[in-house]
């Protein structure tokens, strides 16, 4: 028949003699059989679709990227005999051999599995960064914006594709109804009373920028913080609080408004400015 070597799960270890005797009567040559541990789901269930878990197709749309999934895979329930983690496709060719594979069952970590698709995102190209990020960008509202941006301030924080949509979300639609506790930071020693000030005296000089762009917001807020004796962060604090209404996001201050772009950062600014009046 052709056939060299038949790999399958442990369960059928039992019916080998049965399949040999069927070569027999057929005169056919006997395999080699390589019966392989199952992968499981934790410590009692095995890894199942019919359950729900996971295929290659599923990973794919969760956001990993294929190089990351087949890397991880092949480290379940095989070892090269070494610590080495990375593989390409053709390392792993050369590598593999059938010493290496475990008689243990060994557990699918999808922990493990996101942290190394993370390291193959970092090593990805700006470029190619953008061109698996960008349906997701759409899927935001914000294929529109800078995806230069994007990639600076995504690319090192991301673990699989479909966080991005998520993260991202605020800059096409804001929650507006963000509580004004959100201005007291002790880390930039700001209070609600202090960023009214501020942003009642930074607006003006934002609207009066002649370019609206990455370097010039920079440049403005970095000497308007110099030449007012402040901390950087004390002045950057409230300007992203006011834009975003959210204490944790990708980039700060600068970045959030370039990808935002004039109007509607000064449109969000202006909202902040409200809330902090009317305390």
């Amino acid at each position: 028949m052709g056939i060299t070597h038949v790999m399958r799960g442990n369960e059928y270890l039992s019916s080998t003699p049965k399949y040999n005797l069927l070569y027999e009567a057929f005169g056919w040559e006997k395999p080699v059989y390589i019966h392989l541990t199952p992968v499981m789901k934790d410590a009692t269930r095995k890894l199942s679709k019919r359950h729900g878990d996971p295929g290659f197709e599923d990973l794919i749309a969760q956001g990993y990227l294929a190089e990351a999934i087949i890397n991880y895979v092949a480290l379940v329930g095989w070892s090269p005999g070494n610590d080495r983690e990375f593989f390409t496709m053709d390392e792993l060719k050369e590598a593999f051999s059938i010493e290496g594979l475990s008689k243990s069952p060994a557990i699918f970590d999808e922990t493990k599995l996101r942290w190394m698709n993370a390291e193959y995102i970092r090593k990805l190209s700006p470029e190619e960064y953008i061109r698996h990020a960008e349906p997701y960008l759409e899927a935001a509202g914000c294929g529109h914006m800078d995806k230069a941006i994007f990639a600076r301030i995504l690319q090192p924080r991301t673990e699989v594709f479909t966080d991005i949509t998520e993260t991202v979300a605020f800059l096409a639609k804001m929650d507006e109804d963000y509580s004004v506790d959100l201005y007291t930071n002790k880390k930039s020693k700001t209070n609600p009373e202090l960023c009214r000030d501020i942003l009642a005296a930074v607006i003006p000089e934002l609207e009066a920028l002649p370019e609206w762009t990455e370097t010039a917001l920079h440049d403005f807020l970095m000497n308007y913080a110099a030449e007012h004796g402040m901390k950087n962060g004390t002045l950057l604090w409230p300007v992203r609080i006011a834009m975003s209404g959210k204490t944790v996001t990708p980039g700060g201050a600068i970045e959030i408004a370039a990808l935002l772009g004039r109007e509607e950062a000064l449109r969000r600014l202006h909202h902040g400015l409200d809330k902090l009046s009317n305390i």
